[in-house]
């Protein structure tokens, strides 16, 4: 019975229909879709429609609306809607307001701006606007997405892969689109249905992966392709893109339609009875003559038979479901006549399950949906008032708050479940008395991704380290891994998982060597890397004690800060430890320590050291005691300072930047004398003071004293330097020494009887000038050397070393890389990361401390050269000329390749040569214009931005001089038999030979040279081609093609055959007729097409309607049967001819119809005594060992006979292969063959055919080789 056409699958339910409108009137387009949330696109001229002042876009629910305001001429013209894989396309046409009065209103019932246009009729034609409807059946099924996606600014991905539908056996194409210009390499790309499923492991013949890359674009182009898609292939979708420090994802699906099965086509256009053209059917006394019967269901119609309309009744479901008692009742209330056939066509067909008595729609097999959005689960019962129980996981729902919502409209029952979650994700089923639907929910989760990477960090052994790391979504899933292995927390229960919010927390209590290395957190859908660096710990000293020089009674203090604030220490005096009382006190602060004397005496003049606890450091400093020697002296003193100053010498007084500065001078004289206090300028002047009060006056001296600094008077209560004089002493005093306070200050004291100087030489150190920022060269794989300048002022100490930060560009967190100072500018950095941009910073460090930082260098990328080319080798060598092939470098790096270089050098010469300008992006490479007999070398080098990388060198000498090579041809496998071709097609055969130099080639048909302008032959330096456009009989022959070099020379045979369709049998004859039967005979065709005939296809027609039927095809004799024709009709008899090409154009036909008369007597056939015609099983002819080559399909053929019909099994090596798939057993009168579809070695051995029935069984044998092609 012939199948039905499939229903083209359409995502729209209404589809908008052309219109007419006035200009300036709005025009209103509708559609409404299959199904709620599916994605509309509106389109005009092939580009997307989006919301203006022009056009208005609505959408609520599955109606959809495009509104076309104040509609001009310039709006006319062709429309589209798109949803899925359906688009529907539709026209605007604007009329003259004039033109638009005389048209008629349109009905209420139809839209504003909406055409009137009768309805289909339920058979599909169209009506009275045929093009409308015509323009309503074009949509497309495109295999792939559509390529209007817009860019996405944001994630990798120019173009996302979208839903798609297909039917069942259909092929799809899937196709993603990643931008490459800001990749150092190619990104990953994974595919997954469902949740997990990784479509990597499935590649086979129907599920195929493909990218490529655009070069001139810079675009990653990756495609998903399913072939012979099934009803399994159907679901939710995933694609996965990923490079080094960014990640995406797109969810698309796909829906698969099943195609028609043949359950739906009515039978009774099998069996019905054809009634006379022009009439009704008629009932006459005469026997059948008012109607004749349709016979077709019994033989095979040619392909241009029509499908009948169907019933009104389902006359299949009707007998499907009656008892057999019942069948002859229904075929002669519905005219089948035919009730062999209806039994026939009964048993062959399938029994569908039973039908449900609850249900008028079912769950859908499974439902998908995204975490935090909520879903529908629909059912229509056929009792609107039975009771609906829902079961999740078994167990049924109960109402409870707004998470689960049961509705009931009518027969409808729906469960709506909100805020679905990952507990959700479950099998739900739907009870309605004794019978159940079942469904499975899954609830897609969206990746999680990495909002703040981790930081670099560098500790002490035994620090705490803290890695922290914050995703996109609470509570999320994430594993941390070091050096690529999970952490567990298993592991000596070292490491400590935390989790706050978003947040995420690695925590290592006491950090070891052990633990340095690379930590990665990751997610679904990306991941954060971090190092961490370990180093044995050493302390610092950022503040050394300093020398004091006090006076009696005043207090000294040994102040100094260390890196550790939890180091403790030991003070020493004179090498021995101290002892503390009252009167001297130590304190511990943080990283600073403090020893303080108070009241000093001259025992306290010693050495005083700190040593730290645990570290193999001593800080030592001088304490002088400055003794104040009293001479009495009767008055009229002159005056005197009392400092210990041999041979008054300017003694120098340190002091650091930032520290305190008094300078406590004690001087005598009756009278009390004037001080003044005098600072050198850098012009080398001398500014007077104004004298300090509390002092006598001198007749001719100033009422006061004032003391100047960098040629500025300051008083003595004002700023931070002043003076304090009394009557014994003088002291100067600077808060917060800077370095303008450097220099030589005088202390002069005059009195009537005489005056007394001394000068003091003030240093003031402090830390260094930040250095000039590092600048970097010698970048490579994972290092750099960096190189800066030293600080223009050295803080009046010398620089001890440098120390160097580096810190990944966008991150915050510096990290040290030497904890020795460095004593050179310059330092070679190592352990970065390849392809991650980093900055370095520089400190100064002197005794007193460590300057500011630098300004970071200029980012820089650690990218290390590619590796060196592998499997050089030459390929070709001729006078001039080498050819040269490689294959790519194994480690390539994330600078990627920009090309190749080659270089040749000259047996006995050391300079290279480059063989061509620039780089080369292809692996292989012909190098021109070389010396004839020269003997180089070849050498070949990646190139990336990092540079060129190692060189491979050929391994021996190459000599530029043409190889001799024997003429050979290669003829193909498939031209070492007979080519058939048929009447019209071309002939195009290619024969690849080898020679040098090259080979002459002649071609020759039947011995004689080509002289066919129809045949062309077209030779290359490898192979040669014989060419027919338009193969005629003439061509067919036996060709020859000969390849010679010199007195050398190969050739081969080739036999075209050119075939055609045979010419129609020779003198049809009816020889006998008798009851129901007639016996034809015939010659055979005259012209049997130039191939082997195939056979005949006999045909009949009755007199009256001229309608053919195949009675027989394949037949192989000239004399045959025909039986079961009906008494009373005359018939006409034609044969076909059929070869490989096809039946022949016409057929031989009976020149006068035959009549099948009434008989009259009633034959009684004669009695013959039953004969006994069984017989055992016997091969007549055995199996015969075969050697075939592996991957190409055989078969194995013998014969056997036997009767009854004996079975036959096959046996391999003594096992059955009844039950595998990849062997196919046929048996046709009596030949019986086995096919071994692409065997391999493995399918060698012994095979066995057994033939067994009631009398006997028997068997034969064989051997099957199967050979590796070398």
């Amino acid at each position: 019975m012939p199948e039905p056409a499939r229903k083209p699958v359409s995502a729209f339910s209404k589809k908008p229909r052309s219109a007419e409108v006035a200009a300036g009137s709005p025009a209103v387009f509708e559609a409404e879709t299959e199904r709620p949330g599916v994605k509309v696109r509106w389109q005009r001229d092939g580009s997307d429609i989006s919301a203006s002042d022009k056009y208005g876009l609505a959408s609520e629910g599955r109606r959809h609306t495009l509104t076309v305001r104040d509609a001009g001429p310039t709006d006319q013209g062709p429309y589209a809607v798109i949803a899925g894989s359906s688009k529907v396309k539709f026209d605007l046409k604007v009329t003259e307001a004039e033109k638009a009065e005389e048209t008629s209103a349109p009905t209420p019932a139809e839209a504003p701006g909406t055409a009137a246009v009768p309805p289909e009729s339920e058979g599909g034609a169209p009506g009275p606007e045929g093009k409308q409807e015509g323009q309503e059946g074009q949509e497309q099924m495109p295999s792939g997405p559509s390529l209007a996606t817009p860019d996405d600014p944001i994630g990798l991905f120019l173009e996302r892969p979208q839903d798609g539908e297909v039917m069942v056996g259909g092929s799809v194409t899937f196709s993603a689109r990643v931008a490459g210009a800001s990749l150092l390499k190619p990104p990953t790309i994974k595919w997954f249905k469902g949740k997990w499923v990784d479509l990597g492991s499935k590649v086979g013949q129907h599920l195929q992966l493909r990218d490529s890359y655009d070069r001139a674009n810079k675009v990653y182009l990756f495609e998903l392709l399913i072939t012979d898609a099934q009803v399994s292939s159907a679901g939710g979708y995933r694609c996965e893109v990923s490079t080094k420090d960014k990640f995406d994802s797109c969810n698309f699906n796909l829906t698969v339609h099943e195609a028609i099965g043949p359950g739906d086509v009515d039978l009774r256009s099998a069996f019905r009875r054809t009634s006379v053209a022009g009439g009704s059917r008629r009932t006459s006394d005469s026997h059948e003559d008012g109607g004749t019967l349709d016979f077709s269901s019994l033989l095979k119609k040619r392909e241009d038979a029509k499908l009948e309309a169907p019933a009104e009744e389902d006359v299949w479901e009707m007998l499907r479901q009656a008892p057999p008692s019942e069948y002859e009742r229904i075929a002669f209330q519905h005219g089948v006549t035919d009730l062999r056939g209806m039994l026939k066509r009964l048993r062959g067909l399938r029994r569908d399950d039973r039908k449900s008595t609850a249900f008028q729609r079912k769950l859908e097999p499974a439902y998908q949906v995204s975490k935090g959005h909520k879903i529908r689960l629909s059912v229509e019962l056929a009792d609107p008032d039975a009771e609906v129980k829902w079961l999740k996981n078994g167990q049924e729902i109960q109402m409870s708050g707004s998470k689960y919502i049961f509705e009931s409209v009518g027969t409808k029952r729906t469960l709506t479940i909100s805020q679905c979650s990952l507990a959700d994700d479950a099998a739900y089923q739907c009870v309605v008395g004794g019978e159940k639907c079942s469904t499975e929910l899954f609830v897609k989760e969206p990746p999680v991704l990495v909002t703040r990477a981790l930081e670099d960090q560098l500790v002490m052994v035994g620090q705490r380290v803290e890695f922290e790391c914050e995703v996109s979504e609470e509570g999320a899933q994430v594993k941390w891994l070091k050096d690529g292995v999970e952490l567990t927390r298993e592991e000596t229960f070292k490491y400590r998982f935390k989790k706050d919010g978003r947040r995420h927390l690695l925590i290592i209590n006491e950090a070891t060597l052990e633990d340095a290395g690379h930590y990665a957190l990751r997610t679904s859908g990306g991941q954060a890397l971090a190092e961490l660096i370990v180093q044995e710990k050493k302390l610092e000293v950022y503040q050394s004690i300093a020398d004091l020089a006090v006076g009696a009674r005043d207090q000294a203090v040994f102040k100094c800060e260390v890196s550790d604030e939890n180091v403790r220490g030991v003070w020493l005096k004179n090498g021995k430890e101290l002892a503390l009382d009252s009167r001297i006190q130590v304190s511990h602060i943080g990283r600073i320590h403090k020893l303080i004397i108070n009241d000093v005496t001259p025992a306290d003049e010693a050495d005083y050291s700190f040593v730290p606890e645990g570290f193999a450091c001593n800080l030592s400093a001088k304490l002088h005691f400055m003794e104040v020697k009293i001479d009495f002296v009767p008055r009229q003193e002159p005056p005197k300072i009392h400092l210990d100053c041999p041979g008054r010498m300017p003694d120098t007084i340190v002091v650091v930047a930032g520290n305190k500065l008094r300078l406590d001078v004690p001087i005598s004289g009756d009278p009390a004398p004037t001080v003044t206090w005098q600072k050198s300028l850098p012009q080398g002047k001398k500014v007077e003071a104004i004298p300090a009060p509390g002092a006598q006056e001198e007749p001719g001296a100033s009422a006061s004293e004032e003391w100047v600094f960098e040629k500025k008077l300051l008083c003595e209560t004002e700023g931070r330097v002043r003076v304090e004089t009394t009557k014994d002493r003088s002291v100067f005093t600077v808060e917060g020494a800077e370095r303008e306070d450097e220099g030589v200050y005088t202390v002069t004291v005059k009195n009537p009887v005489g005056e007394d100087q001394v000068n003091l030489t003030v240093k003031v150190i402090d830390v260094p000038d930040a250095p000039a920022a590092p600048e970097i060269s010698n970048v490579g794989e994972d290092s750099c050397t960096a190189r800066w300048a030293p600080p223009a002022f050295d803080g009046g100490q010398p620089v001890l070393g440098y120390i160097v930060e580096r810190k990944k560009k966008r991150s915050f967190r510096w990290m040290r890389l030497n904890f020795d100072l460095l004593r050179e500018p310059r330092l070679e950095a190592r352990r970065m990361i390849e392809g991650v941009a980093y900055e370095l910073r520089v400190y100064a460090v002197n005794a007193v401390g460590s300057s500011r930082p630098s300004a970071p260098s200029r980012p820089f990328v650690p990218i290390g050269p590619p590796g060196e080319p592998s499997h050089l080798a030459v390929e070709d060598v001729s006078d001039t000329t080498v050819s040269l092939k490689w294959r790519p470098p194994e480690r390539v790096g994330a600078g990627g390749l920009d090309g190749y270089s080659v270089e040749y050098c000259a047996e006995g010469c050391s300079e290279w040569v480059a063989a061509l300008q620039g780089l080369t992006e292809r692996t292989s490479l012909l190098v021109k214009d070389l010396p004839t007999g020269s003997r180089l070398l070849f050498r070949v080098r990646a190139h990336n931005v990092a540079g060129p990388g190692a060189p491979v060198t050929t391994q021996e000498l190459v000599t530029v001089r043409e190889i001799l090579e024997r003429p050979r041809l290669q003829l193909p496998r498939h031209l070492r038999q007979a080519i058939q071709r048929k009447v019209g097609e071309p002939v195009n055969l290619l024969i690849p030979f080898q020679g040098k130099p090259r080979p002459q080639v002649t071609w020759t048909k039947e011995g004689r040279p080509l002289g066919d302008e129809d045949v062309s032959i077209r030779n290359s330096p490898s192979d040669t081609i014989l060419f027919i456009r338009a193969a005629r009989r003439a061509h067919s022959g036996c060709y020859q093609v000969t390849v010679r070099i010199e007195n050398m020379e190969d050739s081969a045979t080739l036999l075209l055959q050119v075939v055609d369709k045979p010419s129609p049998p020779q003198d049809l004859r009816v020889t006998e007729t008798w009851g129901f039967n007639v016996a034809l005979e015939w010659k055979p065709p005259q012209d049997d097409g130039n191939t082997e005939l195939w056979g005949y296809s006999v045909q009949k027609a009755d007199k009256k309607t001229m309608e053919w039927f195949t009675v027989l095809e394949h037949y192989r004799r000239t004399h045959c049967v025909v039986p079961e024709l009906i008494i009373g009709n005359s018939y006409y008899f034609r044969v076909f001819s059929h070869n490989m090409v096809g039946p022949s154009d016409t057929a031989a036909t009976t020149k006068e119809p035959v009549f099948i008369p009434r008989p009259g007597l009633t034959y009684e056939p004669p009695k013959y005594k039953a004969l006994d015609f069984s017989e055992a099983p016997s091969f007549t002819q055995p199996l015969a060992n075969r050697s075939v080559i592996a991957g190409y399909t055989t078969v194995l053929c013998c014969a056997v006979r036997g009767s009854p019909k004996p079975k036959i099994s096959w046996f391999k090596n003594g096992l059955d292969l009844g039950e595998d798939a990849r062997f196919r057993m046929f048996s046709k009168q009596g030949v019986l063959t086995l096919e071994i579809r692409k065997p391999c070695p493995f399918d060698g051995g012994v095979y066995v055919c057994r033939a067994t029935n009631l009398q006997g069984e028997a068997q034969c044998e064989c051997r099957l080789e199967v050979r590796v092609p070398q």
